[in-house]
């Protein structure tokens, strides 16, 4: 039977078990939409930019462990997924991206609106393919998605130029698919097991490292037991965070740049090293050949290119961390670590990381009241110092989901992250917390929330810089502010980076004002007093979004910080 490739495209949607996709129509994808129309069972949500189209997707993925699905046209609809799609493919979330092409017979002519998104996207995505052929339409969906999901989960382009979509062929769409060389890890080497319990049980002083690979593969309950059962504290990467209940008696905290002091002396001065799930990226080891240099290291991952990449380690596991885990708590039983785990204990008890130093709202504060009176929220971040500040602060037990951008530090990230990751539970509350800095990116993304009725609580830390940079600026820069006063105008005469002085202007947004424009609450909050009454109004204005914008000090700074080329043991305490 003949069907129109877009009538296979909805097919195939409904196949994959597909309910949202977040599109942004145009004239190359206009006949996808039109399919879409008529398709009760599958939302099609319109955000206000293609950028934020994907993070939206993006926090629905992360919320729900499906596959999330972009739709968008040709050109600069499929160039404005381009930072979404290298965002994703860092932090292994699963996309397929459906991007619109002009007809066969006018690519490589400079068509209006004509971009190679495949040769674009080719270094940043798991698979990118334009569909060439229409008989090949059903089978090259149903490998985006298996691919998408499999393995090490990423994002997938799939590029339909406009003809194969309204061209007319089979209706098959395939039930299973097999792709030659794509063979994900399926098992574990039960001999790598071994070795990897022979050198946990003879250690003194081991120590697991986790990161986002935990909550990919859903090993949240099985590491802790594994813990638990061996008596071995646990580190984590900022993507890790959450993996055990950050109140365990076991788990030490954060590791890296913005790590706590416990955690990196306690890499530094292990001598077993267990990594699950973590790609040893330079915000976590610091200089190389001072990581972890009197360990032996086992590194488990399921992705075999992660391995021995960046830190050479003594066993490799490939496998999915959550059964590989299951396959060593056959073998565990407690060892000697009491001493190793008081001293980590007392480390984590004489040097905590704290905001009390400093007066008025802080931070902290603010977060502290979070963890108090939302228990099971989604919270999101954006990049910069109110990630790190989340990072540190956030309390996570088990219930609390944590959002962010990992690898490649998307500012913007925060808002439609938490929108996607609510249309994907409808599950409340869900709290983005961002900065001054990053909430202007993507914050034309409040009319999407106020539209679709996201009960959103958009958390702005204003201390009118870019914080971030502020503070490297303010370390290593002798206090030169080029380009991060957010209230600079021609008018200052760059007093600021003469005499640390602001002449700036009045500070543009009024945030407050802007909410109001977008028909949501506003509240904006200058005294640490009125901190708690800002949530809880917010959280009784359930059924609309509400944007909280808190004054802070641009003194604040985030501490303790390894600067970049330097060992984790060379922390700067402020």
């Amino acid at each position: 039977m003949g069907i129109k490739g877009t009538e296979l495209f909805v097919k195939a949607l409904r196949a994959e078990g597909v309910d949202t996709v977040f599109g942004y129509p145009g004239g190359m994808a206009i006949d996808l939409f039109d399919a879409l129309y008529d398709a009760k069972d599958i939302d099609v949500i319109l955000p206000r930019h293609e950028q934020a189209l994907i993070h939206e997707a993006d926090g629905y993925a992360r919320a729900t462990g499906r596959v999330g699905v972009c739709l968008v046209t040709s050109g600069p609809g499929a160039t404005n997924l381009v930072t979404g799609i290298a965002n994703a493919n860092f932090d292994s979330v699963p996309l397929v991206c459906f991007t619109g092409q002009v007809p066969r017979d006018l690519i490589g002519n400079d068509a209006f609106q004509e971009v190679d998104i495949v040769g674009v996207t080719r270094n940043i995505c798991k698979y990118a393919i334009t569909v060439t052929d229409r008989k090949e339409l059903g089978t090259i969906i149903k490998k985006a998605f298996y691919v998408a999901r499999t393995g090490k989960p990423g994002p997938v382009v799939v590029d339909i130029p406009k003809d194969i979509q309204t061209a007319m062929g089979d209706d098959n769409y395939p039930e299973e698919i097999s792709i030659r060389g794509y063979k994900p890890a399926s098992g574990v080497h039960a001999g790598q097991i071994k070795k990897a319990m022979s050198m946990l049980k003879s250690a003194k002083k081991p120590a697991i490292l986790v990161g986002g690979g935990v909550h990919i593969a859903g090993a949240e309950a099985v590491l802790t037991e594994f813990a638990e059962k061996m008596n071995i504290p646990v580190i984590t990467t900022i993507m890790g965070k959450g993996s055990i209940p950050t109140d365990h008696p076991l788990y030490v905290g954060n590791i890296g740049m913005y790590g706590n002091y416990a955690s990196n002396m306690a890499i530094s001065e292990c001598d077993v090293l267990l990594a699950i799930g973590v790609r040893f990226s330079d915000r976590i080891t610091g200089t190389i050949e001072d990581f972890a240099q009197n360990a032996q290291i086992i590194h488990i991952d399921i992705d075999t290119a992660s391995i021995s990449r960046n830190i050479v380690v003594n066993v490799p596991i490939v496998a999915d961390a959550k059964l590989a885990i299951e396959e060593m708590l056959k073998e565990a039983g407690s060892c000697k670590t009491e001493n190793w785990v008081e001293k980590l204990e007392e480390w984590k008890h004489r040097m905590p990381i704290t905001m009390k130093n400093y007066e008025g709202m802080t931070p902290e504060k603010i977060i502290d009241v979070i963890n108090e009176k939302f228990p099971n929220a989604t919270v999101t971040t954006d990049v910069g110092q109110n990630q790190l500040w989340t990072t540190q602060y956030l309390a996570m037990n088990g219930k609390r989901k944590f959002i962010t951008s990992g690898g490649l530090g998307t500012m913007g990230f925060g808002l439609p992250a938490a929108i996607g990751a609510y249309l994907g539970t409808e599950e409340g509350p869900v709290i983005c917390i961002s900065g001054d800095g990053g909430a202007q990116m993507n914050i034309q993304e409040l009319a999407t929330a106020s539209l679709l009725d996201v009960p959103v609580i958009f958390c702005i830390i204003n201390n009118t810089y870019l914080g971030n940079v502020k503070q490297m600026q303010k370390m290593f820069f002798d206090k030169r502010y080029a380009s991060t006063c957010l209230r600079y105008s021609r008018t200052c005469n760059r007093q600021c980076q003469i005499d640390g002085t602001c002449a700036g202007k009045e500070y543009v947004p009024d945030f407050v004002k802007l909410a109001e424009s977008y028909n949501i609450l506003g509240i904006r909050v200058t005294d640490e007093k009125d901190i708690e009454a800002a949530f809880e109004q917010a959280a009784a204005n359930k059924n609309r979004p509400t944007l909280i914008e808190f004054m802070v000090s641009c003194e604040l700074d985030v501490y303790p910080m390894v600067p970049g080329g330097k060992a984790l043991t060379d922390m700067l305490f402020g």
